[in-house]
């Protein structure tokens, strides 16, 4: 082969791989010795999960049409599902059967939640209000706000809104990239999406009061991620408890935004969060599915799902 034909040669050895086309993540890659961690959590959750039931007392709403439980934290999402026969109570009821016929509940998980995530989840009890149920999470008409104890200096802010991109990387694991990257290629053959969450401040090193969650006004910072986070690792670090209204539904996104934030969950190894602090090793990142507010998929009537707040808040207000 001729130098002139090596060099047309897109897999010549001489030839670099071109990665120019893909957009770069902003976010840092994982660390090597969160594989292990989290390995071993799954490994721990799996026997957990295996032995799980629910109970009576994780019932926060119940239904003909569907149910909403507190998920406890290192529980798989599919175990809590398997477990929803065992506290059924109101019958299922479809238009379709003739009076008095009861339907065998067809149950569906409505939302997930990370295996270390607690908080509120729903399921359905009909095929028909399932669709209905995933149809109001896609268009972005159910509302949640989540709790986070994060470690990292105190913020400047009280309230914030981020703006960036979400993607997996070369490597598969998801990263933050910039607003500018929205809908480019990634090299698994996915794109670029867009990802939005507004967080604020409700204690710092235990100082502060814990507020109701309400509505976001335009009264807060606005951050639209274009570059990478410049975080000073010597600074002084704090316990921080926020709240996060995410407005997309990407994959780990509260977990990604609280790292660009230079605010990482505690314990979220995954994320840079802190898994030994103050004498004290974590197992699992400290985050709660506070809130679901949506109209009911069969009644239209507003319904708001609270889960009771685990000790790790009730200890910082």
């Amino acid at each position: 082969m001729s130098a002139s034909q090596n060099s047309m040669n897109p897999t010549s050895q001489n030839t670099p791989i071109n990665l120019q086309n893909y957009p770069i993540p902003l976010s840092p890659p994982l660390n090597p010795l969160s594989k292990e961690m989290e390995l071993a959590r799954a490994m721990s959750a799996s026997s957990k999960s295996s032995l799980f039931a629910l109970s009576k007392s994780d019932v926060i709403y119940q239904d003909q049409w569907l149910i909403a439980v507190n998920k406890p934290q290192g529980v798989y999402c599919e175990s809590v599902l398997n477990s929803v026969p065992q506290v059924l109570d109101c019958l299922v009821e479809s238009s379709e059967l003739s009076e008095g016929t009861v339907a065998r509940p067809e149950l569906h998980l409505a939302n997930r939640l990370d295996r270390d995530t607690s908080g509120v989840m729903i399921i359905t009890k009909l095929n028909k209000v399932a669709s209905k149920l995933v149809k109001a999470f896609t268009d972005h008409k159910v509302r949640k706000t989540y709790i986070a104890l994060c470690i990292g200096s105190a913020p400047k802010w009280e309230k914030i809104a981020i703006k960036s991109g979400h993607g997996r990387s070369k490597f598969g694991a998801f990263r933050v990239y910039a607003v500018s990257d929205v809908g480019r290629s990634l090299p698994g053959g996915s794109t670029v999406k867009d990802m939005e969450t507004s967080f604020e401040v409700l204690s710092i090193n235990g100082q502060g009061s814990f507020k109701e969650p309400s509505e976001f006004n335009n009264d807060k910072d606005i951050l639209v991620v274009e570059e990478k986070a410049v975080i000073d690792a010597d600074a002084k670090k704090d316990e921080i408890l926020v709240r996060a209204f995410p407005r997309s539904g990407r994959t780990h996104q509260i977990r990604l935004h609280c790292q660009y934030l230079g605010i990482p969950i505690r314990g979220d190894v995954k994320y840079e969060g802190v898994c030994e602090w103050k004498g004290r090793t974590y197992d699992s990142h400290e985050l709660h599915a506070e809130s679901l507010s949506l109209e009911h998929p069969v009644t239209g009537q507003p319904l708001m799902f609270r889960a009771p707040l685990p000790l790790w808040v009730t200890q910082m207000v």
